[in-house]
């Protein structure tokens, strides 16, 4: 009997439509589509979006959740943690150790990289070789666009999120954002933005830095200048089962 094929679902348009994909495709003993459940901190649109797909591929989506933390903000309270050089602590805790805890050796893993990125898959399978990853999108030479247009002919409209103008579907307020997102930010979602900047001075932490005479120095989100950024050419925020702070790092901070 073939191995459980598990689709990670993640409520954006690739990882929707590489499901599609894949439960049409792969063959295997049990086909699960699972979703690391951060929609507390989504945007509410999601929801709607979630049951479009429940429909499309005529089987439930799993929700999986964190033992541990209820949301992003209960993780950076309770961590001290926004963002580093390794990534985001939120990633890692309600997405990666929640993968973790519910694969099992020999699954069929399907992850939702685009023919418009490559390498972020070798870099998944680099970091993790023990995974039996698939990736029908690249497999299918599907991009971004392709899979947007492929929704839309199938009647699912795209989420809110994408056509508000972002470029991904991840929680209100992402700490692996830059000024020209916080400020997009600021100018949709108020209240998460004074949230945001509110527990930044709490913290002590700051998500934004900017270089000044060979220093980094961080740059407080009640003190980013309105028109600092620019949205559209900031590279692509990761927020998925790939990115996100190393095990190695956690350990060694709590030790």
């Amino acid at each position: 009997m073939s191995a459980r094929l598990v689709c990670w679902w993640s409520a954006g348009i690739a990882s929707s439509v590489a499901t599609a994909v894949a439960l049409k495709t792969i063959t295997a003993s049990e086909r699960i589509v699972a979703y690391c459940d951060t929609s507390v901190t989504e945007h509410p649109d999601n929801a709607r979006f979630f049951a479009d797909c429940e429909r499309w591929y005529e089987q439930p989506i799993v929700k999986l959740r964190s033992s541990r933390y209820k949301d992003t903000w209960d993780v950076y309270e309770r961590t001290g943690w926004l963002v580093g050089v390794n990534g985001a602590r939120c990633t890692t805790e309600l997405k990666k150790l929640v993968r973790r805890e519910f694969e099992r050796e020999g699954d069929v893993q399907v992850f939702g990289f685009t023919a418009d990125e490559p390498q972020r898959a070798d870099r998944f399978r680099a970091n993790n070789p023990e995974i039996d990853a698939r990736f029908p999108l690249i497999e299918q030479g599907m991009r971004h666009a392709d899979c947007a247009a492929l929704l839309r002919e199938v009647g699912i409209e795209i989420p809110m999120m994408y056509r508000l103008g972002y470029r991904n579907n991840n929680c209100l307020g992402c700490v692996k954002g830059g000024a020209g997102y916080w400020n997009k930010i600021r100018q949709d979602f108020p209240t998460v933005f004074r949230r945001m900047a509110k527990l930044e001075r709490k913290l002590d932490v700051a998500i934004l830095k900017k270089s000044s005479k060979g220093l980094r120095l961080r740059v407080f989100l009640d003190e980013l200048d309105p028109t600092s950024g620019r949205y559209e050419a900031e590279p692509e925020v990761e927020c998925g089962l790939a990115c996100g702070t190393t095990l190695d790092t956690i350990e060694a901070q709590e030790a």
